[in-house]
């Protein structure tokens, strides 16, 4: 078996991520019908812990899906149990240096590339009639999040680090690091020509530009500027504007006018 989202980014492919903060065996399940290319569970701002992560990822290997996940910090023990569990590949937050860069793909990779200790307790079973251990390394998807201005700065150490995927950008935190306010979707002129040399840098080297959006407007903007792997919602984001959407459009069919 095969990690299909890796295969699509390097043959050039866009990839469509979704995002998973609800601990729901049920909704990630559903997600993971809609099409995504692939699913991120955040066990760093989501409601995520480590049972349900790994709960969510038997749900959805029913679908062609990617699973992967987002975890707290860059953290050797942590890394490794996404993996065993079954993730194909993890984004890690706050990677601000050529050190943090290395220090992550030790965690991810087994020897002798890296220091991951041996038991895949779930994701063994992937690996078919080959073990999991002979094919891990090649697979695994190892994203580090860019949300600093020191990120920024160290980005073609970070990007020369070996095993590495690519990056995926933060905004939120990019944008408060700078002195601006933290949100998605920005319009900063600054924040757009850091965006640009990001792009330019890794796709110089063959690698993945990922980025987190609130949007798919934005996302499919993202997209057309040169993103390559893109977050367009998440299920809590889903659910709240498909209730209000449904809650505004029964009030104005019944007569009465919606609240703004």
């Amino acid at each position: 078996m095969s990690n299909s989202l890796k295969a699509r980014l390097k043959a050039g492919e866009i990839g469509l991520n979704a995002w998973s903060v609800l601990p729901s065996t049920y909704v990630a399940e559903a997600l993971a019908r809609t099409g995504w290319d692939s699913v991120t569970i955040d066990l760093q701002h989501g409601l995520h812990d480590y049972a349900s992560m790994a709960a969510c990822i038997q749900a959805m290997q029913a679908t062609p899906i990617t699973p992967l996940a987002r975890t707290p910090w860059n953290e050797p023990g942590v890394i490794g149990r996404v993996l065993d569990a079954g993730a194909w590949g993890l984004i890690c937050p706050m990677i601000n240096t050529a050190a943090d860069a290395r220090a992550l793909a030790d965690a991810c990779f087994y020897p002798p590339l890296g220091r991951r200790s041996n038991g895949p307790i779930r994701a063994g079973g992937y690996g078919g009639q080959a073990s999991y251990q002979s094919i891990a390394n090649g697979e695994v998807l190892i994203l580090p999040q860019v949300e600093t201005l020191e990120a920024v700065t160290n980005i073609e150490a970070i990007l020369d680090t070996p095993g590495l995927s690519g990056i995926y950008v933060g905004p939120s935190d990019l944008g408060f690091s700078m002195g601006l306010a933290p949100k998605l979707d920005r319009e900063e002129p600054e924040i757009l020509r850091i965006y640009e040399g990001l792009i330019e840098q890794t796709a110089r080297r063959g690698l993945v530009a990922g980025i987190h959006n609130l949007t798919p407007a934005y996302a499919a903007r993202m997209a057309n500027m040169g993103f390559t792997f893109l977050t367009a919602a998440n299920d809590l984001d889903l659910l709240t504007q498909g209730g209000r959407a449904a809650w505004r459009a029964t009030r104005e069919a019944a007569g009465e006018r919606a609240a703004p």
